[in-house]
């Protein structure tokens, strides 16, 4: 675009320019014949949004884990290496089989004591609150707290939910404030007497924001073919089931998240017990998508999550969330799932799927109030969520820029 001395050719100057204003009024014309801006320019942090699939340990980020990591190597109370060496920055492709020893074998060894767990908690609340989250189910497995004096699974309990009092205390009165509530999740590996446990402990904590439990961990644990023994398959935990329905409690239930916890006895298995959500709901086959559809679960997709780990093929476009868009009257709600690993805060998951499948502002803040219907909270919690999510309280980067 330049002559020998270096000047503009005004020539090829004025028809690059000339096909760049053909181009950008094609595309406005495309727009308004879709009725809304570009969605690619919409402001997701804005939009009030539903976190349905989050878990704590694995949404800690990374700079709160080397915060908590300095202050223990500086204590001597840790011969774990930097946090910031073991996850680098920008390192988010952790498969199933390198994603759960990153828990067991570093995180749950970093997080060990009150204070650290209460640290790290705020730190997460702030940044679902950030993104602008208007109400948030986080999950967690209770476990022993090791040190400076062991603490059973009832104090981690305990220490999370004071956490989170604390941090919802000066935001009260703000009805557009987060709000959140929490789901104790069974382990896959645990004994049916651990899952009975865990389900008698959210029960004893309803009265301060427990809501629901949860089935998850290493889909290779406890796999079930039909053929195998029921004391050895996640049949074991029917019961303990059983007993959170009876007892009020949410039910949701990672599902079909790999090929091999796929198999269709386990997952008949699972339906058996009633769930009010799903999550990933990857391995399917026709028959259970319209079992789901029949029923009308409410669907936890988490696409970066699924996409990095491997856990689907054919990239963002080839995610599953485009079959189950498509399905009339479909209660999908987006997940980050593992936000602190897997790198993507819940305002990119629908900034990705606005891009990949093509949605609408009006879409995406119809896709946004859909998980209301399925959050384990009360009727009042549903009813602040419409009055907070029905505001047209979103505004595009472009828009923004003009005024």
């Amino acid at each position: 675009t330049a002559d020998k001395e270096g000047k503009p050719n005004q020539h090829l100057l004025k028809t690059f320019l000339q096909a760049r204003d053909i181009l950008n009024k094609t595309k406005r014309n495309n727009w308004d014949k879709m009725g809304s801006q570009p969605t690619i320019d919409m402001d997701f942090v804005a939009l009030p949004k539903i976190e349905l699939h989050a878990h704590l340990t694995g949404s800690i980020s990374r700079r709160t884990l080397h915060d908590i990591w300095v202050i223990k190597h500086e204590a001597g109370e840790t011969d774990l290496e930097d946090p910031l060496v073991v996850m680098p920055d920008g390192k988010h492709d952790y498969d199933l089989t390198t994603f759960f020893p990153l828990f067991s074998s570093y995180i749950y060894n970093l997080i060990t004591d009150v204070d650290t767990l209460r640290k790290a908690t705020l730190s997460v609340l702030q940044d679902f609150q950030a993104d602008g989250v208007t109400y948030l189910e986080l999950r967690t497995t209770p476990r022993s707290l090791p040190s400076p004096t062991p603490q059973p699974p009832s104090v981690y309990v305990a220490i999370i939910l004071s956490a989170i009092d604390a941090f919802e205390a000066s935001s009260r009165d703000n009805p557009n404030a987060m709000r959140t509530r929490l789901i104790l999740s069974v382990d896959r590996r645990h004994t049916p007497s651990q899952a009975h446990e865990t389900v008698r402990l959210a029960a004893s904590f309803r009265d301060r924001g427990v809501v629901g439990v949860d089935l998850c961990g290493d889909p290779a644990a406890r796999v079930h073919t039909g053929q195998d023994d029921d004391s050895e398959n996640i049949s074991i935990f029917r019961h303990a089931f059983a007993e959170a329905r009876t007892l009020g409690l949410g039910i949701t239930i990672h599902f079909g998240e790999a090929e091999c916890s796929g198999h269709p006895a386990e997952l008949a298995e699972i339906l058996s017990w009633s769930p009010r959500r799903l999550g990933h709901v990857i391995h399917l086959s026709e028959d259970v998508k319209r079992e789901i559809a029949k029923r009308g679960i409410g669907l936890e997709l988490c696409l970066s999550c699924n996409v990095h780990a491997g856990m689907v093929t054919g990239g963002f476009e080839g995610h599953h969330f485009g079959e189950w868009w498509g399905v009339e009257g479909s209660l999908i709600s987006l997940g980050t799932d593992d936000v602190g690993v897997f790198g993507s805060p819940l305002s990119n998951e629908y900034r990705l799927v606005a891009e990949h499948f093509k949605l609408s502002r009006d879409e995406i803040c119809a896709l946004a109030r859909r998980g209301i219907e399925t959050i384990f909270a009360d009727e009042t919690e549903k009813e602040r969520l419409r009055q907070v999510m029905w505001k047209p309280a979103v505004t595009t980067t472009v828009a923004a820029a003009q005024q």
